[in-house]
């Protein structure tokens, strides 16, 4: 091939290229409106292909049918339970603010019955570090309380002012996980061709990606439902206002290693002693503590352990990074991020390594 031909095949891989690179970008942005959609119809379709399968070996052949068997599994498990607990949550939500605006709830008096249990010496010690300022501090963590009740209401109204476009999004995550369900084995063939690695090395890219994001959702969501059920079964047995609110609210904070749930119930169990209600709040800790808790540390091996081989702390810093960036789909999307880095970093440290032993060897 002579210069004239060499010179000419780079023009045009260097426009293929520009050309590959525009279009893109150009569909990603058109595509921007449906993200989070697109997120939850890959990964409802990794999870439930496992049901889509076996529907398929009860029906050969019939590949539609048991798509649509599939979806609607998902409705009625997943879709229908999580549209009823945002209404009962924004009722919740809206009855509590609506008391705290009226008075019913009187902060101001707890944090007054707080202040005089402390003994003097504790006080002159909050003083020496500037923390006696209890009538700021009130207000602050009031005007904080408000805000986040306000801001769950208000995001439950703009669901259902903006129903188009939840029904719309739903329509389309719905419609995307039948394809991936029916196609998703022929599209991921397709896309592994199109990766310049060896078929080994997709391999791991594939395999990590289905694990991350099975690990993920066991991981999380479903430690999120147990913690959040306990939780508020405790509160309901307890004869805690809101039962349902601080379930919710302690399934979001176990999302959270560590302390977790510790965010709800131990501002609660505080306020419970110093109302007085002292067998509540102890029941509450042990609660807490032996049960709460606990479920995260008894489930999360059994459902998780083996499966991402992440450390914690890459899982904490993914997480909370992807929530922060992406909102609610960055519980899934943060934790896969860090799962790919970790491997393509090890593809290209093996790749590295076998590159330098032919070289010696060479030599």
């Amino acid at each position: 091939m002579d210069n004239r031909e060499t010179s000419k095949k780079r023009v045009e891989w260097g426009f293929l290229i520009t050309l590959l690179v525009i279009i893109s970008l150009a569909f990603g942005v058109l595509i921007e409106p449906f993200f989070g959609a697109i997120v939850w119809g890959v990964v409802v379709a990794v999870l439930f292909r496992p049901v889509y399968e076996r529907l398929l070996s009860y029906l050969p052949g019939r590949t539609n049918l048991a798509a649509v068997i599939t979806l609607l599994l998902i409705l009625l498990l997943v879709v229908v339970p999580t549209i009823l607990l945002g209404m009962a949550l924004a009722q919740e939500a809206a009855s509590i603010y609506s008391r705290i605006q009226d008075g019913e709830i009187d902060f101001g008096a707890v944090f007054e019955a707080f202040e005089s249990s402390l003994p003097q010496w504790m006080q002159t010690q909050l003083a020496a570090y500037g923390y006696d300022d209890f009538a700021g501090i009130r207000e602050k963590i009031e005007q904080s309380i408000s805000a986040i009740l306000e801001f769950l209401v208000s995001r439950v109204l703009s669901v259902g002012q903006g129903a188009f476009q939840f029904l719309l999004s739903l329509g389309v995550m719905m419609y995307l996980t039948f394809f991936l369900l029916r196609d998703g084995r022929a599209l991921a063939e397709r896309i592994e061709d199109i990766i310049p690695l060896g078929a080994d090395k997709r391999e791991i890219l594939r395999e990590k990606f289905l694990v991350v994001i099975r690990a993920t959702i066991k991981g999380s969501l479903i430690i999120a439902i147990i913690q959040g059920t306990l939780g508020g079964l405790v509160f309901w047995a307890l004869d805690i206002r809101g039962a349902l609110l601080w379930a919710v609210l302690m399934g979001i904070f176990s999302l959270i290693p560590a302390i977790g749930t510790g965010f709800v119930w131990v501002p609660v169990a505080l306020y419970l002693f110093i109302t007085g209600a002292i067998w509540e709040a102890v029941v509450l800790v042990l609660c807490g503590v032996f049960l709460i808790s606990m479920a995260d540390n008894l489930v999360r091996p059994i459902l998780v352990g083996r499966d991402t081989r992440m450390p914690d702390y890459v899982v904490l810093i993914s997480t909370l990074g992807g929530l922060q960036l992406f909102g609610i789909n960055g519980i899934v999307i943060g934790p896969l991020v860090a799962a790919l880095f970790i491997a393509i970093w090890g593809i290209f440290s093996e790749m590295h390594q076998d590159k330098s032993e032919i070289v010696k060897a060479g030599d």
